[in-house]
């Protein structure tokens, strides 16, 4: 598993969770390494640049011998208004890559990844661009997100991808379908984001919890937690329960146990906002969901998508 960080960039943008509590943060991430998770996902759009410095942050407590693996990404930028767009030229891709290594507080970042192929007919430019910063010795491997086979079968021609970060849990199946298949085919990582779907697998969600959100938590415009789809999540949440119980484990280890059952999945991404966060879904790591188990869960998702 990996600690994420897209939550605590903070609410000032379009994609925002809400207020956060930088001290908290930095103690999450601090603990996700205490337990043994070994890499930090962020990305220079989360708060403009708020993740990627508290993540710097929490790097200058740890020793370099617990110094674990740092992913960000490139390619989006905020306007004054929070709102974000898509931008791939070599001089943007440069340009972030310095500041995201000065926000970070280190010599080359493990993992750079393309945030979202947008604009798609600038993919192989910005691409190239990050190539170039490999070979320059600033990132050491480089991926995408977000991104579909046929984009990335254009940018295998350039530099092989080494891994995909698609969003993936049991409300978003549309990788098992072409994505999942064609990296396990051909070597490409595969670390998914939102493994409980931003917070809702998690059994701490109501349809009072979602109305009492912060006006600045992007989850309130967001159709998995609106009527009438948040009720049939939640009849999804009540057999995730119940599995949880059986096996007396936190729901969320559910959740994030069922995205890593596929041998495609290189990691799932669980975000961290504070100690307790990290606590509860760590022990999902190496647990395997058991058969019974799977159908059920099954059995529910089938139920759910006969009433979309």
């Amino acid at each position: 598993m990996g600690i994420g960080t897209w939550a605590i960039g903070g609410g000032d943008w379009v994609w925002g969770w809400g207020s956060q509590d930088a001290d908290e943060a930095i103690a999450g991430i601090c603990r996700g390494v205490d337990l043994g998770v070994n890499w930090i996902d962020t990305a220079a759009v989360y708060g403009d640049g708020a993740s990627e410095e508290l993540v710097g942050r929490a790097l200058k407590k740890l020793s370099k011998v617990d110094r674990p693996i740092v992913a960000t990404k490139c390619g989006r930028i905020m306007r004054d208004d929070g709102t974000i767009f898509g931008r791939l030229s070599r001089e943007s891709v440069m340009t972030e890559c310095e500041a995201s290594l000065r926000r970070l507080g280190v010599e080359a970042i493990d993992l750079y990844q393309m945030h979202w192929p947008d604009p798609d007919a600038d993919i192989e430019e910005g691409w190239a661009a990050m190539w170039e910063l490999k070979k320059q010795g600033k990132v050491r491997h480089i991926g995408v997100s977000n991104a579909s086979v046929a984009q990335m079968e254009r940018l295998q021609a350039i530099h092989p991808v080494a891994s995909l970060q698609p969003p993936y849990h049991m409300m978003a199946r549309g990788v098992e379908e072409e994505l999942l298949p064609f990296c396990g085919g051909n070597g490409i990582g595969v670390v998914c984001y939102s493994p409980m779907a931003k917070g809702l697998l998690t059994g701490a969600f109501s349809a009072e919890r979602v109305a009492g959100l912060e006006n600045s938590d992007h989850r309130r415009k967001d159709p998995m937690f609106q009527s009438p789809r948040l009720e049939r999540n939640l009849r999804v949440v009540e057999v995730l329960r119940l599995v949880a119980e059986r096996h007396k484990r936190p729901m969320a280890q559910v959740a994030v146990a069922w995205v890593l059952r596929r041998e495609e999945v290189t990691s799932a991404i669980v975000g961290v906002r504070k100690p307790s966060h990290i606590e509860e879904t760590a022990g999902a790591a190496g647990w395997e969901l058991q058969a019974d188990d799977l159908a059920v869960i099954h059995t529910a998702l089938v139920e759910r998508e006969a009433e979309e």
